[in-house]
């Protein structure tokens, strides 16, 4: 079945080829034959004119993609794309911020459902926020604290003596997260720069310093384990995100991991959550669910010899026959 697809993302100009997932997985489309379309959520656009379900449409190039590094897409023409009519798969892969435009953009796709599948589920992507949904998990969690006075944070502090790790609670790519040392010496400073960055409260857990050892990064396709890598901090670093850093390993999975599998997999699934990227540290503690625009396909095909595009694929394929 040759599939028209369309990936929303950011400008294909600024991806980084060796390491993109989303560009793996135009790569794995265009494998099978699947026709691809890219376009910027910016230019979706809602005609309530067009009978009772209205119209969602958007500016959108046809493309070819190659692993060629300066020379990894060509671009046609741009035209209206309707998406229900023009459109079997969007691909939603932009980066946050998670911020009320990527929100609005969920509602306008939400719109397709029953029409044109939609990857991840807008209404579940926007329902599950990586570091809120991981919140229905807890108690695979290191103690977790969300809040915005300082002195509740102090208060967290006392009830969990050391260092403390506090971060935006929407960030992603590792940025924004800072350690606090036990004596508490930067946390007013961190207060107010949070405060005035940001709008939501922001997340604080103890640090773990099991993270020199790996955060890693776990891949689910609809519900079910694909692979994992490990990533280690660089030198003078306590992130150990590749965005900034950050190196790879391979790894398998510890027996409380398994477990953290098991126990996300049918919710992943019934969510239509259908490509998801979990990051666990020391083992056994869950710190998020990244459901937005899952990254590490790449380097977990690398290292195992797996081909898990070709994977995400196939359940896509299997629940577009399902509609």
């Amino acid at each position: 079945m040759t599939l028209r697809v369309a990936v929303q993302m950011d400008p294909l100009e600024t991806i980084k080829i060796g390491g993109d997932s989303s560009f793996a997985l135009m790569l794995a489309a265009q494998a099978r034959g699947h026709v691809l379309y890219h376009y910027d959520v910016k230019t979706l656009a809602y005609d309530t004119a067009h009978g009772a379900g209205g119209r969602l449409t958007c500016w959108a190039a046809p493309v070819t993609v190659q692993r060629v590094e300066g020379n990894h897409f060509t671009r046609g023409e741009y035209r209206l794309l309707d998406l229900v009519e023009d459109v079997d798969v969007v691909l939603m892969r932009q980066d946050p911020p998670f911020d009320l435009g990527y929100i609005t953009a969920t509602h306008l796709l939400e719109r397709l459902a029953g029409q044109t599948l939609v990857v991840n589920d807008p209404a579940s992507v926007r329902n599950a926020p990586e570091k809120v949904f991981v919140l229905d998990f807890a108690r695979f969690m290191p103690p977790t604290f969300i809040a915005r006075r300082i002195e509740d944070v102090r208060a967290f502090n006392q009830r969990h003596p050391g260092d403390l790790v506090i971060k935006p609670l929407h960030g992603n790519g590792g940025k924004a997260v800072f350690r606090v040392p036990a004596d508490g010496s930067n946390l007013g400073a961190l207060i107010e720069m949070f405060e005035n960055a940001w709008v939501e409260p922001f997340m604080v857990q103890p640090f773990l310093p099991d993270v020199a050892e790996g955060d890693k990064r776990i891949v689910l396709v609809d519900g079910e384990f694909a692979g994992a890598i490990n990533r280690k901090p660089g030198e003078g670093e306590f992130r150990s995100n590749l965005a900034v850093g950050g190196s790879a390993e391979a790894c398998g999975l510890t027996s409380a991991e398994e477990e953290i599998c098991a126990a996300l997999g049918p919710e992943l699934k019934a969510r239509g959550l259908v490509f998801v990227g979990i990051d666990v540290i020391g083992g056994k503690w869950l710190t998020e669910i990244n459901v937005t625009s899952p990254t590490g396909i790449v380097a977990i095909d690398r290292f195992n010899g797996t081909d898990t595009g070709a994977r995400i694929w196939d359940a896509i394929e299997r629940r577009h026959a399902a509609m």
